[in-house]
C-alpha cells in the first residue's frame, strides 16, 4: 500500500531533498544538487518566489520506505495576471512502480482542482530560471547542474496516467573548434557602428552588479513571447543575483549597450560544474567547495545559460557582437566544448542564432499535461 504524506518539518524537507541520492546512487550521469542550496530554494523565508507562489511538498511511502516525491506549485502571477490556470508540479521522482507515481500525481491533481485550476503541467519549477522537463533522450550523458536527470522509465508513467506532451525541449552541444570567426567578425563591427553599440567586459563580479537589475528587466522583455514565460519580479532579482551571479566567472557575462548606456543584449555562460558536483556529493564542506572552485577556474567546457536581445534589436545581428566577445574569451581560456541549456523546440529565433556552429542535439526533454 502506498501512503502519501505532506512534508511539514525541516527534517521531512531534508528527506525530500535527499531522496534522489538513493534513487540514483548507481547512476554515472545524475548530478546531485548542493543540499543546503536546495533546502534554501524551498525555504519560504529565503526564496522570494513565495511572495507570488505557493508550494507543498509530498513524500510517498511503501511501508516505512520513501519511494517517491513531488512538489505541488501554484504561481499566482501566472494564474491571476496571465490567466493561465496551471497547476505546476516538479521535483517529481519515484521508483518504477505505477502505484507510486499515480498516488503522487493524484495528490497534485486534487490540489489543482481545489484551486479551480484547469490543468496540471510538469515537471517544471517555480519560474523560467528553474529546471524543466523530463528527459526522453540522452540518458547516457551526464546532466548539467541546471537540468533534471531521470530514469528512462519516467516517460511511461506519465503516459500511463493519462498525461500528454505539452512542450518539447532540446539540448545541444558543439566543439568550440566549430566556431568560425569569419561568420560574425566583420558583421559585429558593422552592427556596432550602425547602431552605436559597445560591448562591456568584466573582470570582477562587483562590476557586473550595477547592470544586474537591467539584465533581469531585459530578460523579462526578451522572453515574454515564449509560451512558458513567467516574469521575474523586483524582489526575485535580488535573490537570483545572490544565487547565480557569484557562480559565474565575470568574464563569462557579456553585455551590449547603446550610446546611452542602455542594455540591449546580454548573455551568461557558466563553467560546466557537473563532475565537480558529483565529487561534492551534495555538500560544500569539507571538500565540495574546493571541487567547485577548481571547475570554475579550470573547466574546458561551458554552458550557455541565458542569452537575450531587446525586442527592438532582434533580427539585427546583435548576437554577433556577443559571439565575438565569447570567441576572444574562450580562445584565451582554451575552451573545448560548448553546451546549451534546454530550449523550446518552437523557439525558431534561438535555433537560427546557433546554426552556423553545427550543434548536435544530445538530449531531449518534455513537459506533460493533464486536464483537471
Amino acid at each position: 500500500m502506498i501512503t502519501v504524506k505532506e512534508v511539514t518539518t525541516k527534517k521531512g524537507l531534508t528527506t525530500f531533498v535527499k531522496f534522489p541520492f538513493s534513487l540514483y546512487k548507481d547512476s554515472k550521469y545524475w548530478v546531485p544538487p548542493i543540499i543546503k542550496q536546495e533546502l534554501e530554494t524551498f525555504n519560504k523565508d529565503k526564496n522570494p518566489i513565495f511572495k507570488d507562489a505557493e508550494a507543498r511538498f509530498f513524500l510517498a511511502y511503501k511501508g516505512k520506505e520513501v519511494v517517491g516525491r513531488i512538489a505541488a506549485i501554484v504561481n499566482w502571477l501566472e494564474v491571476d495576471k496571465q490567466q493561465i490556470k496551471k497547476m505546476r508540479f516538479g521535483w517529481f521522482d519515484f521508483i518504477d512502480d505505477f502505484e507510486v507515481s499515480k498516488a503522487l500525481l493524484k495528490t497534485i491533481e486534487n490540489i489543482g482542482r481545489n484551486h479551480k485550476l484547469e490543468y496540471a503541467e510538469g515537471p517544471v519549477g517555480f519560474s523560467n530560471l528553474d529546471k524543466v522537463g523530463v528527459m526522453t533522450e540522452g540518458f547516457d550523458s551526464i546532466a548539467p547542474m541546471i537540468t533534471w536527470y531521470n530514469h528512462p522509465y519516467y516517460v511511461n508513467h506519465y503516459k500511463n496516467h493519462g498525461y500528454s506532451i505539452e512542450k518539447e525541449y532540446s539540448e545541444s552541444k558543439f566543439p568550440f573548434k566549430n566556431v568560425k570567426p569569419e561568420t560574425f567578425k566583420k558583421a559585429q563591427e558593422l552592427i556596432k557602428r550602425r547602431y552605436k553599440l559597445r560591448a562591456l567586459k568584466f573582470t570582477k563580479t562587483e562590476e557586473v552588479m550595477p547592470y544586474a537589475d537591467k539584465m533581469f528587466d531585459l530578460f523579462n522583455e526578451s522572453y515574454a513571447s515564449l509560451s512558458s514565460f513567467v516574469e521575474i519580479t523586483d524582489i526575485q532579482k535580488e535573490y537570483f543575483k545572490k544565487k547565480f551571479i557569484s557562480f559565474v566567472n565575470p568574464e563569462y557575462i557579456k553585455f551590449v549597450v547603446d550610446e546611452n548606456d542602455k542594455l540591449i543584449g546580454f548573455a551568461i555562460v557558466m563553467p560546466k560544474f557537473a563532475e565537480a558536483l558529483q565529487k561534492a556529493k551534495g555538500k560544500l564542506f569539507p571538500f565540495g567547495f574546493r571541487h567547485i572552485l577548481k571547475a570554475k577556474k579550470n573547466s574546458k567546457d561551458v554552458i550557455f545559460y541565458l542569452i537575450g536581445i531587446h525586442p527592438d534589436y532582434q533580427n539585427k545581428g546583435v548576437h554577433a557582437v556577443i559571439f565575438n566577445e565569447y570567441y576572444e574569451t574562450f580562445t584565451q581560456k582554451g575552451i573545448e566544448t560548448c553546451y546549451r541549456t534546454p530550449e523550446l523546440e518552437d523557439n525558431e529565433a534561438i535555433h537560427k542564432i546557433w546554426k552556423h556552429f553545427d550543434p548536435v542535439v544530445y538530449k531531449r526533454r518534455k513537459t506533460f499535461r493533464k486536464d483537471l
